[in-house]
């Protein structure tokens, strides 16, 4: 006996007063955003996604002005240093992401032409561009209809439909396809659509004080229906003093405040850093702010063993510097 396919799953005829209400929100009420203008070049809208990742708006927005100002197109990116672009790159965090990016500029140069690739395969083959990545890409840059799922919109659908304060810690099949289902048939309102949850999701539905007085769509809330329960696991705030990470961060500040490479021993071993260095100022600062934190020399070495492997510094003749 052959199977048959189960039925697609109907349309929720409330999804149409869902889409108005939420984009009419959005149209009235969205941040003014350089990548957001009509404007901006696919490669802006590219760069945005890499810094925007684990990072808020407001840390973004210079570095990201910066950047297009330094290396308005790929090549320009690309005919840069590795460690033009870390450097750059700044205190964004997860500096990776410059490598990457960097990356990203070269292969775009030497197989697209100099120009984004607007398919989300192609997207997809870039390095660095993970799914959600080549889907922004897509959305924002080309206005594709693709599914956008981070944790913003994750967060309303929760609320919204599910009736849950959170969504899980990782993103699972169920809520991929509930973005499926709510997304709007017509490619421009789905465009629209993914920006505004999104946007709603980063500045009224936010993770701990949401204001639901301000949301467009509350009447419909099934969190609000259910009481705003409390979540079944408090989400957790992620530690930093005294981290790995803080210490990577720190020393990673040493080699970005100069060009010439520092002596190995200046960041793990046992200096005075206030004589007998020297360094430049700038990179005497950063180097004194490492040393403040008091982190052991071990761990200082496996910060710098870190940043080496991960290609984001180099040992030298004449020590540690960023990559060439």
């Amino acid at each position: 006996m052959s199977s048959v396919p189960a039925p697609a799953p109907a349309v929720d005829p409330g999804l149409p007063d869902l889409h108005r209400a939420v984009t009419g929100w959005y149209d009235v009420a969205a941040r003014d955003l350089p990548w957001r203008d009509p404007d901006c070049s696919p490669w802006g809208v590219m760069v945005s996604e890499f810094m925007l990742q684990q990072t808020p708006v407001v840390r973004v927005l210079p570095v990201w002005r910066a950047w297009l100002q330094r290396w308005p197109h790929p090549a320009d990116l690309a005919a840069a240093s590795t460690g033009d672009a870390v450097r750059a790159w700044g205190r964004l965090g997860y500096p990776r992401r410059a490598l990457r990016l960097h990356a990203a500029a070269v292969e775009i140069t030497e197989r697209h032409g100099g120009r984004v690739p607007a398919g989300h395969d192609e997207l997809l083959a870039l390095p660095g561009v993970g799914a959600y990545t080549a889907a922004a890409i897509a959305v924002f840059a080309f206005g594709d209809r693709q599914v956008v799922v981070d944790t913003n919109i994750r967060r309303v659908q929760a609320r919204v439909v599910s009736g849950r304060a959170l969504p899980s810690r990782s993103l699972t099949a169920a809520e991929t396809r509930l973005a499926e289902r709510l997304m709007p048939e017509d490619d421009a309102l789905a465009v629209r659509w993914n920006q505004a949850v999104m946007e709603l999701g980063a500045v009224v539905c936010t993770a701990r004080s949401p204001r639901c007085e301000q949301c467009p769509v509350r009447h419909a809330c099934a969190w609000v229906a259910a009481g705003r329960p409390e979540p079944a696991e408090a989400p957790r705030g992620q530690s930093w003093h005294g981290t790995d990470r803080q210490v990577r961060g720190a020393v990673l500040a040493v080699l970005r405040a100069g060009r010439d490479p520092v002596p190995e021993p200046h960041l793990t071993g046992p200096v005075d850093v206030a004589t007998g260095t020297g360094l430049a100022p700038e990179p005497l600062r950063a180097l004194d702010a490492l040393h403040g934190l008091d982190a052991p020399q071990e761990q200082r070495r496996r910060a710098l063993d870190g940043l080496i492997q991960d290609g984001l510094a180099v040992r030298g003749p004449a020590g540690i510097s960023l990559p060439g």
